[in-house]
């Protein structure tokens, strides 16, 4: 589609693709951060609490962007699973935090080249850019 118009509907259905998992990102990283137990994982849980907000703030920007192109934003995150080991809960996240970077980078082909296209290409660049940083971080954590 590079040198086409953007089709907004198959953008907006890839968008609401790549928000569920978004949405769950959320959730998840909230759900980790107020249950790891040790010493060792705190310091993660406290960044993993200010990742959950950067995460609303992603799935804000994906919404406004759905709704302005005449979509209705997806309202359920993907599912989640609670881990109570750390060690699993992290690699949990490395995961769906995988799940959630191809759904992002999924939409990017469908943009075409007008301005607002590229506008959004960046968008999407910048949020991906911003959840690679912390699948890396995570990774470390895991000892991937």
């Amino acid at each position: 589609m590079a040198d086409e118009i953007m089709d907004e509907a198959v953008v907006c259905a890839k968008l609401n693709e790549a928000l569920a998992p978004q949405l769950r990102s959320a959730l998840a990283y909230t759900v980790v951060a107020g249950s790891l137990r040790g010493a060792a994982y705190q310091g993660l849980a406290h960044r993993l609490a200010e990742w959950a907000t950067e995460e609303l703030d992603g799935a804000r920007a994906l919404v406004e962007k759905i709704t302005s192109l005449g979509g209705q934003p997806a309202a359920e995150p993907a599912p989640m699973t609670h881990r109570s080991d750390a060690a699993e809960a992290i690699q949990g996240l490395v995961e769906t935090e995988r799940e959630a970077l191809a759904a992002l980078h999924a939409v990017i082909p469908e943009t075409g080249q007008q301005p607002r296209s590229e506008a959004l290409e960046h968008m999407l660049e910048h949020e991906i850019m911003r959840k690679q940083h912390h699948l890396d971080a995570l990774r470390r954590a895991a000892g991937d």
